[in-house]
């Protein structure tokens, strides 16, 4: 049926409203979108932006704001381990120690543990080496193995040395489900020195005794032989060991300069030896480690601080081994 013309006025007109309407609705969709865009902006932006230098309007920049500051090192001079000299002007050599001197400059947790930990450890590990006439450097590859900690790796190895099991108990050590002397620093480094000394003995170097450490000496040797190669820097070993020797290295050279590599810590930062404590035998079983302490006034939990080569929560000790126990002076 034809519309009329009043019919015709009538639908113009809601047409035109209709626009009007849709009009509207954009605009007040787009005025609220741009001031919720606003509110996510920081505060006064602008005025800041035109502020000028020095002005009291700009605010401080807080330490968190502030950009870490990150460079190479100079390693222009002479490196040594244990009196041996490295090649640092063969090419291959710089950039393998270049690697692990920023590997473990900027792995800065690892590294500022191992250097508060040195305080307590290395008084206990450099003694034994000069007893046995070994290089004081050697301490050095206790921080590569474990930065100084009673660690367990994936593979099963334990303690500041990290001694395997079988290598453990071959060098002497206890290690069974109530006992693991690998976490006894003092005979752990008694161990580490037989086995290094008997390396140093095999190859003549303290680079490949440290890299056998690392890989096994029946391994290292067949890798020379197939190789052709003399020293260790002739050898192209597999990743770990390649990296192993020139991490000794590194951390020998930033734990002997911190403050050259970023780190400054005042030696009341760094962690002291345990406090004054007595020696207490034990030739029997114990019932009751928890008991144990708390007969000699200590909690369990000072206890395996003191002792922490005790692995079970009592001592079966059946053939009356003789251990001594450190008990706290409080």
């Amino acid at each position: 049926m034809a519309k009329t013309c009043g019919d015709l006025n009538s639908y113009q007109k809601l047409l035109v409203m209709k626009n009007r309407i849709g009009y509207y609705s954009l605009f007040i969709t787009t005025a609220f979108v741009l001031l919720l865009f606003s509110s996510y902006l920081p505060e006064n932006r602008a005025f800041k932006a035109e502020a000028p230098m020095g002005s009291s309007s700009e605010a401080p920049v807080s330490d968190a704001h502030q950009v870490q500051v990150v460079r190479a090192f100079d390693l222009n001079k002479d490196f040594y381990f244990a009196d041996e000299r490295l090649p640092i002007e063969n090419q291959d050599v710089y950039e393998r120690l270049d690697r692990e001197i920023l590997h473990i400059a900027y792995h800065h947790t690892s590294t500022i543990l191992a250097i508060k930990r040195a305080q307590r450890v290395f008084p206990i590990i450099e003694p034994i080496l000069a007893k046995h006439g070994l290089p004081d450097d050697l301490k050095y590859l206790a921080v590569t193995e474990s930065s100084l900690a009673n660690a367990t790796s994936g593979a099963g190895a334990k303690g500041v040395w990290q001694f395997m099991k079988g290598t453990g108990t071959y060098y002497g050590l206890e290690i069974n489900k109530e006992i693991d002397e690998r976490n006894n620093l003092e005979k752990a480094t008694e161990a580490a020195c037989k086995y290094l000394k008997h390396y140093h003995d095999q190859f003549g170097s303290w680079a490949l005794a440290a890299s056998a450490y690392n890989m096994g000496g029946p391994r290292l040797k067949r890798t020379i032989q197939k190789q052709k190669g003399e020293t260790l820097y002739d050898l192209n070993l597999n990743k770990e060991t390649m990296r192993y020797f020139f991490r000794i290295i590194a951390n020998k050279e930033i734990m002997q300069n911190p403050e050259t590599y970023g780190y400054n810590i005042s030696p009341n930062q760094k962690y002291n030896e345990l406090p004054p404590y007595s020696i207490v035998e034990v030739k029997g079983p114990v019932a009751s480690w928890a008991a144990f302490a708390k007969k000699y006034g200590m909690s369990y939990r000072q206890l395996k601080v003191y002792n922490p080569w005790i692995k079970s929560t009592s001592l079966t000790n059946k053939r009356h081994h003789k251990y001594e126990i450190r008990i706290a002076k409080n």
